[in-house]
């Protein structure tokens, strides 16, 4: 079973190159591929790596995450923020990154992309094969009228 790990989404340019640099790097073969996307499940050190091929983003930083278990993860990840008095946003079987999550971004001072995402996977989202990631995450509302996958640091989250 799943426990939490944090999860970093990089932009890069050539994709193709950093899965193999990855790949090398923690010996282990990506969870999961698709046109423009990869994502690597590490066990050690625990984390979710997510790779976007986005040669003309601002930064290699995406955005941060914390990758959890189940849905209840997520209500109680957003029950705390709203018992902390954090602004955050929720978004229930969201299309997202080649699947259906819930999860909940929290704003976030200091990073750059302005908030943390706390998800959960539901299942794969096989009808986003072959399209581009933007046509398909990058346009889905994630709060604030700002893009659910923001390719630059001025975008909040």
């Amino acid at each position: 079973m799943l426990t939490s790990r944090v999860q970093l989404a990089l932009n890069v340019t050539d994709l193709d190159a950093a899965i193999r640099f990855y790949r090398n790097m923690f010996g282990v073969e990506p969870a999961k591929q698709r046109a423009g996307y990869a994502n690597f499940a590490i066990a050690d050190p625990p984390l979710k790596l997510v790779l976007f091929e986005q040669p003309s983003a601002a930064s290699p930083l995406n955005h941060l995450g914390v990758e959890v278990a189940t849905p209840t993860d997520v209500v109680a990840a957003a029950e705390r923020f709203n018992n902390a008095g954090l602004a955050h946003r929720v978004a229930k079987s969201d299309r997202c990154c080649h699947a259906v999550q819930d999860k909940v971004w929290v704003d976030a001072p200091d990073v750059p992309l302005g908030a943390w995402e706390f998800y959960t996977v539901l299942a794969d989202d096989p009808n986003q094969d072959g399209e581009t990631f933007e046509s398909t995450c990058c346009t889905t509302p994630c709060g604030q009228g700002a893009p659910c996958c923001a390719d630059a640091p001025a975008d909040p989250r």
